[in-house]
């Protein structure tokens, strides 16, 4: 029975990694006023016919804080590639040099930056919800091992167990969100 509660412990540590590993994706997309090449990295493009990603049609670079450039490996498909960026809803006017496309990142106001911290909260709360829903599973995998024959208290210490894999990730979630908020608010 041990084995099977520490496979129960696993698989929710892995659970909640994957959880934490998808908070971080989603806060990338956050931007923090800086220009990176990660703000682009949700961007797709129609690459003769099929949506593909900008990383597989171009390479994405920083000019500098305020600056992303895109360098299409065909110049045929800067048009379609400016098109992705549009479309990607990201508030990016990218200019178009014949060679390139130059995204000027504009600072962000005092209110964006609010609306940011808000959005990032969001992504945060929904990883937290995702922790307590990887809880409910291991907790039913548990319950489902009292039926095979698991002790009360070998049942009450996975619960306890179960509990402090939980609040360790949701720290770290708080951890996590902290950081961003630090990195929005900074002019």
């Amino acid at each position: 029975m041990i084995e099977e509660l520490n496979m129960v412990y696993e698989e929710l540590k892995s659970s909640n990694q994957k959880t934490i590993n998808h908070l971080e994706t989603e806060l990338l997309k956050v931007r923090a006023g800086k220009a990176s090449p990660a703000m682009l990295g949700s961007v797709m493009v129609d690459y003769y016919g099929s949506p593909t990603i900008i990383t597989q049609v171009a390479n994405i670079g920083t000019m500098d804080a305020r600056t992303i450039t895109v360098q299409p490996w065909e110049k045929s498909m800067l048009t379609e590639i400016m098109k992705g960026i549009i479309n990607a809803n990201l508030g990016f006017a990218p200019q178009n040099n014949g060679e390139m496309l130059i995204i000027s990142v504009p600072p962000l106001t005092e209110e964006r930056r609010r609306e940011l911290v808000k959005r990032a909260k969001s992504e945060s709360e929904h990883a937290k919800v995702g922790t307590r829903n990887n809880r409910k599973d291991a907790l039913d995998m548990v319950k489902s091992l009292k039926d095979d024959g698991l002790s009360e208290d070998l049942m009450k210490d996975a619960e306890s167990e179960i509990q402090n894999i939980t609040n360790a990730f949701s720290s770290k979630i708080d951890e996590i969100l902290v950081e961003k908020e630090k990195d929005i608010m900074t002019i």
